[in-house]
């Protein structure tokens, strides 16, 4: 499952943002939907399910471009998930789009994407809940005024979709914190007294967790945690000319953000993705699911469509500021070795073989001026 990028037209909030959130970028998509939404909507939701399925997956009807690559049939269970009130869990390897899947979502649902938790090390209860000013604190006390409301705590109070991007990254004590605002959607605040002491979650609250699989064992959610979520795993897209129209799309709107005026030329991009899928161990284009010369190791790193939709950015920024012309097979070589190699030695060497035993045994003009740049590796 990956992003797709033809989007509605840059409005003047967004246009000199690196990254707007969905809400923002999508904004005159949400506004013809809510318009047209005549479906019922579960308690706090912003769009009917039928309304959120269209702006994750597309309308033609309503010219609401796809955003995902996903099944049908997997997005609707995740809205019915959310509309009953269970945590969602998405899982998957890295670069498969549930990040952007679950800002999808909590826009769909909310309005709003930006109730986010970034999991890690370093993460506390606070952070997620909430902290104090401490100048007013101490002159005042805890009070409702000198509170700082943090992602859950505002999620509760508005009711709204928070996300918990990477949450086994975090702390095993910090991922409990939970399990009360998902079974009771009820959270104590023991500093203060009265009414505020005690925060209810309004209709529309909800949690939507990410995990890597390759983060399985650094913080393992507990088994009363797990319980309170419904889990779906996000998989990488699997038939070749979808992924390769996405990694074409996406990279051409990011290209236009850099204000570069040409995209990366189709057979570089073809190059890129048939790399990326070889050494993921998926099926290139012609494959027909196992390849006929022989197959290669699987890298270390991550070799997913976001990536490669990185690389082909690369190559085109590369190939437009420092010499104004498209991007060629050359530039590719350059540009996905920073991918590739990173800080294992025996990927290094699993690159340059897969040159040696596919990459040469290809045909056509652009596989071999991909071939003949291979001495850019490093």
């Amino acid at each position: 499952m990956a992003t797709a990028s033809k989007t509605s037209k840059d409005t003047s909030a967004s246009a000199a943002l690196q990254r707007p959130p969905a809400e923002i970028l999508y904004a005159d998509q949400l506004a013809r939907l809510r318009a047209q939404d005549k479906d019922p909507r579960p308690p706090g939701w912003a769009l009917s399910l039928k309304a959120a399925r269209s702006f994750i997956l597309g309308d033609a009807a309503l010219d609401i471009a796809p955003k995902i690559v996903a099944p049908v049939a997997s997005i609707e269970r995740m809205l019915v998930t959310l509309a009953t009130g269970r945590g969602l869990m998405l899982v998957g390897e890295p670069g498969t789009a549930k990040s952007m899947l679950s800002e999808l979502l909590a826009t769909a649902i909310s309005g709003i994407s930006t109730l986010t938790i970034q999991g890690g090390a370093s993460i506390t209860e606070d952070q997620i809940k909430y902290g104090w000013n401490y100048a007013l604190l101490i002159n005042e006390g805890p009070s409702p005024r000198a509170m700082v409301p943090a992602p859950l705590y505002l999620g509760m109070q508005q009711g709204q979709v928070v996300r918990f991007e990477e949450i086994t990254r975090a702390p095993l004590e910090v991922q409990d914190c939970l399990l009360g605002m998902l079974s009771d959607r009820v959270m104590a605040v023991p500093e203060l007294s009265g009414e505020h002491g005690m925060l209810y979650a309004r209709e529309g609250f909800n949690i939507i967790a990410t995990a890597n699989t390759r983060d399985r064992g650094v913080n393992e959610m507990s088994a009363a945690l797990k319980r309170r979520f419904d889990f779906e795993t996000v998989f990488p897209i699997l038939d070749f000319d979808r992924e390769l129209a996405l990694v074409q799309e996406s990279s051409a709107r990011l290209l236009a953000q850099s204000g570069i005026p040409k995209t990366v030329p189709a057979p570089v991009l073809e190059l890129l993705v048939s790399t990326f899928r070889d050494l993921r161990g998926a099926p290139a284009k012609g494959d027909g699911g196992s390849s006929s010369d022989g197959a290669m190791d699987r890298l270390t790193a991550v070799m997913s469509t976001a990536e490669a939709v990185n690389v082909a950015h690369a190559v085109g920024v590369r190939a437009w500021f420092l010499e104004q012309r498209e991007g060629s097979p050359a530039d590719l070589v350059d540009c996905i070795a920073g991918t590739v190699v990173k800080d294992n030695a025996d990927d290094r060497a699993k690159l340059r073989r897969y040159f040696e035993q596919k990459a040469a045994k290809r045909s056509g003009t652009h596989w071999r001026a991909y071939y003949e740049a291979r001495h850019r590796l490093p």
